[in-house]
């Protein structure tokens, strides 16, 4: 067990990380994310509200509908990463980091006092529900089991609300942190432990820990906020300009905008990448050379690929640097090593489209 965000958390189970890693891959993992910050807005003005404080484009959303997105500062920093999701029942259904838990509900909440000072109608209501990730291949077939819903008609980034092996009150998104299809599921915390008691009788499920859910998102080239994201980091920088709905930037109306629609117009001098290297695996901090052996930036996450058989990582170098099949080099532990700008995700994304 480790100290995460303020929460006790383990690394592994009774599995090895590697062994936690492949069968989630190869089968399905439970993760228990119940540390992390769920939130619902509620309100005729929920919309504009949310939209006020990230820079995706909410109200083009579908009902029922997600998208990942980006808290921001007035310098166009990362505050946070989070996903909401535009619900049919009236209200915004919002996850976000636990590391940002404290930072993001002040926020939020100062920023709603100011909302509705202005005459606008606005609700925050912040859930004490867990938070159960069931991530893998054989995620429907086992979830399937529980639900009444027909799960071929939840594709990725969609949510309902649904009774989940008898219990009540549950949301369903489709959506993870591992590059597998799976979901999300928002449970009464009261049944949480039933829920996953209940899910672990399926053979093809075990628990996995923050071990393996690391190693799984850098092979799935998701980012991880305080380390590949902060708020020094705008989306330009972080190769995350895909967040930001075309709507919110001709209307720069959203955090930091004139900084970023510049940045997008301009370039920037650093540029996120992934990078695949030989010899010992690179780690956070790894400094990144050019050809020459100068200092051209540094890796934020990485490790050897559990899949892949070679060392992954992400970082930041100079733009000139970033374009796909550049070869540079990186210092671990005194030692240079060769290693080239490659393309994320590593290894491929399985995220359930319907077809």
């Amino acid at each position: 067990m480790v100290e995460f965000a303020g929460w006790s958390m383990p690394v592994q189970y009774k599995d090895s990380h590697i062994a936690s890693h492949l069968h989630t891959r190869q089968h399905c993992s439970i993760f228990d994310v119940s540390h992390m910050l769920q939130s619902k807005v509620h309100g005729k003005d929920r919309v504009k509200f949310i939209e006020s404080l990230i820079v995706g484009d909410v109200a083009e959303l579908k009902d029922n509908q997600g998208t990942l997105s980006l808290f921001t500062n007035e310098k166009g920093g990362i505050m946070d990463d989070l996903i909401v999701t535009k619900t049919s029942l009236g209200y915004l259904y919002v996850v976000s980091n636990a590391g940002c838990a404290d930072k993001d509900s002040a926020h939020m909440q100062a920023k709603l006092k100011q909302f509705k000072a202005a005459g606008h109608d606005a609700e925050l209501e912040f859930l004490d529900y867990s938070l159960i990730a069931l991530q893998g291949p054989e995620m429907a077939r086992v979830l399937q089991a529980g639900v009444s819903d027909d799960l071929r008609k939840l594709t990725f980034m969609t949510s309902t609300m649904a009774t989940v092996f008898g219990i009540a009150e549950c949301r369903v998104t489709r959506c993870g942190y591992t590059g597998e299809d799976g979901v999300e599921i928002s449970v009464p915390s009261q049944h949480a432990v039933q829920l996953t008691e209940t899910l672990l009788k399926d053979s093809a499920v075990k628990m996995s820990g923050l071990g393996a859910r690391d190693s799984l998102r850098l092979e799935a080239g998701l980012c991880l906020y305080g380390n590949d994201i902060d708020e020094g980091t705008t989306p330009v920088e972080a190769s995350l300009v895909w967040t930001i709905g075309k709507r919110r930037r001709k209307a720069l109306d959203f955090p930091g905008a004139s900084v970023v629609v510049q940045q997008i117009k301009e370039k920037t001098r650093r540029k996120r990448v992934g990078l695949v290297s030989t010899g010992p695996p690179v780690r956070q901090h790894t400094p990144i050379l050019s050809p020459e052996g100068r200092v051209i930036g540094e890796v934020t996450s990485g490790c050897p690929s559990p899949c892949l058989k070679q060392n992954v990582a992400m970082g930041y170098v100079e733009a000139e640097f970033s374009k796909l099949g550049t070869p540079i080099k990186v210092e671990v532990r005194k030692k240079v090593v060769d290693a080239v700008v490659s393309k994320m995700p590593f290894f491929p994304t399985r995220y359930y489209s319907g077809k």
